[in-house]
């Protein structure tokens, strides 16, 4: 085995990915499976989670490597129901990314749906963080295994987007408690990290970005984007792989807990 392979391979990991139908969780995994993982995800349809598996399958010619499984990760019982899964078809999983989250339309605050506005919460920071967070670290630390969360964070963890109010409490929440997990899981050897991707185009938010005609132009929204991005462009997704394999990887990693890493073309530095 070469140095580099040494230092990022993930040969006999398992990694559970939760929201693993989503175009990021996606994209992550075929790193992954690349890099020698194993790879289960999960996801609340069976339909999005085979499209899922169908793609990663043509992408990699590594079937073998990938299970999938129906859960609602808000939900403790069907999470301790597939940890169990995920050790039948591999081993004992050594990783969990959180990848459930997402938005739902954008108004001003005034004409906030409360009910909505819950629900947002909910998916982003209960399914996209605290219950599988709980039951699988807690899985982890009565067996005694040393394992890797990555969260994920969000441009409004740092920033607030206008009209997203929602998503911008739930993604600084997701910040707060990668910082909070990452302190209070340490004396277990479990390492809680978070990527902030910045803005990547994808089903939820084409049409805030893309005007819907055909053309590929920009919305407005899309032209303040990338006029406060200094790459001066949006994010490809497998821009997104690397920066989780390094913060999988034990040799590559180990010592680094706490930290979220934005893959933002500079959107959080942009000044005048």
């Amino acid at each position: 085995m070469s140095f580099i392979e040494n230092l990022f391979s993930l040969t006999n990991q398992t990694v559970v990915i939760t929201g693993g139908g989503g175009m990021i969780s996606r994209a992550i995994a075929r790193v992954l499976l690349e890099l020698g993982a194993k790879v289960s995800l999960w996801g609340r349809t069976d339909k999005s989670l085979q499209e899922a598996k169908n793609l990663l399958e043509d992408q990699t010619g590594l079937a073998v490597n990938i299970h999938t499984f129906v859960v609602d990760t808000t939900d403790e019982t069907a999470i301790r129901a597939a940890l169990p899964e995920v050790e039948k078809n591999f081993a004992v999983p050594d990783a969990l990314i959180n990848g459930v989250g997402g938005n739902r339309g954008k108004t001003p605050f005034i004409e906030t749906d409360l009910q909505l506005f819950e629900d947002i919460l909910k998916m982003n920071l209960i399914a996209g963080l605290m219950a599988p967070t709980k039951i699988i670290a807690k899985y982890w630390i009565n067996k005694k295994i040393k394992g890797t969360i990555i969260n994920l964070a969000s441009m409004s963890s740092y920033l607030p987007l206008s009209g997203v109010w929602a998503y911008n409490a739930a993604k600084a929440g997701i910040l707060n408690l990668t910082q909070a997990a990452a302190k209070e899981f340490a004396p277990y050897g479990i390492r809680v990290n978070a990527i902030a991707p910045g803005f990547f185009i994808g089903k939820q938010n084409r049409n805030l970005l893309l005007k819907n005609d055909g053309s590929g132009d920009l919305t407005e929204r899309g032209k303040m984007i990338i006029d406060h991005t200094p790459f001066g462009r949006f994010g490809e997704v497998d821009e997104l792989g690397g920066t989780a394999a390094f913060l999988l990887s034990q040799k590559a990693a180990g010592f680094i807990t706490g930290i979220c890493i934005p893959v933002d073309g500079g959107y959080l530095i942009d000044n005048i």
